[in-house]
């Protein structure tokens, strides 16, 4: 049987897919939309990981999420710090959730208080997802945008603690498969993570409408 983070894998992989190719991703991505784009998006990450990184603490003793809590991946200061050079000192002012953004958090906040394996699929989803593709989100910021390299604006895609990605991301997966839950409760887990990519991918067909481009 195959182990349970390569389930996790093949079982997302069509709302993974999904997410990636959005029209919105494929244009910020193809340098098709301005650094206000990329801004706003920067702004919902901020709402999702206020709702994954306010429950860490208290999911950190956790026998299912508690392994995953590790203080390396934390993101919210570095996201702030980008947010400050993106729209200033008073970058709270103004700063609101999309619709699509607003259940998101609303979820990975639930799962924090009532279901952790469910919080764990929300984990995986996110702060991976961060250090393999958002990598490609951070060069193609660099060079379209002027950021300097892992610099204010991008800092959110730099891993500082994580000295080799690749080990951390295979010990990560690790965990995955040594998850303290039955099939029946794997299987659960597996559905939330492809209901974290919906997710994404609704928040991405709203900055999709917020930002598109004229024929």
């Amino acid at each position: 049987m195959d182990a349970f983070s390569t389930l996790i894998r093949t079982a997302s992989h069509e709302q993974h897919t999904e997410a990636e190719t959005s029209t919105f991703m494929s244009d910020l991505l193809g340098g098709r939309l301005g650094v206000d784009a990329y801004t706003r998006y920067t702004e919902q990450l901020w709402f999702v990981y206020r709702a994954l990184e306010d429950a860490a603490g208290s999911l950190a003793d956790d026998p299912v999420a508690g392994p995953f809590i590790q203080p390396e991946l934390m993101r919210m200061a570095e996201l702030e710090r980008d947010l400050a050079h993106l729209r200033g000192p008073d970058w709270r002012a103004g700063l609101a959730p999309l619709p699509a953004t607003a259940a998101y958090a609303a979820r990975v906040a639930e799962c924090a208080r009532t279901w952790p394996a469910g919080y764990v699929a929300h984990h995986y989803t996110r702060y991976l997802g961060d250090l393999s593709g958002g990598q490609i989100i951070r060069d193609k910021a660099e060079k379209t945008w002027g950021f300097a390299r892992k610099g204010n604006g991008v800092r959110f895609y730099v891993f500082e603690e994580i000295a080799n990605p690749a080990a951390f991301k295979r010990e990560y997966r690790e965990l995955l498969d040594a998850v303290n839950a039955d099939d029946l409760e794997k299987q659960r887990i597996i559905d939330e993570c492809k209901r974290a990519f919906d997710f994404n991918g609704a928040v991405f067909r709203e900055l999709g409408q917020e930002f598109r481009i004229s024929a």
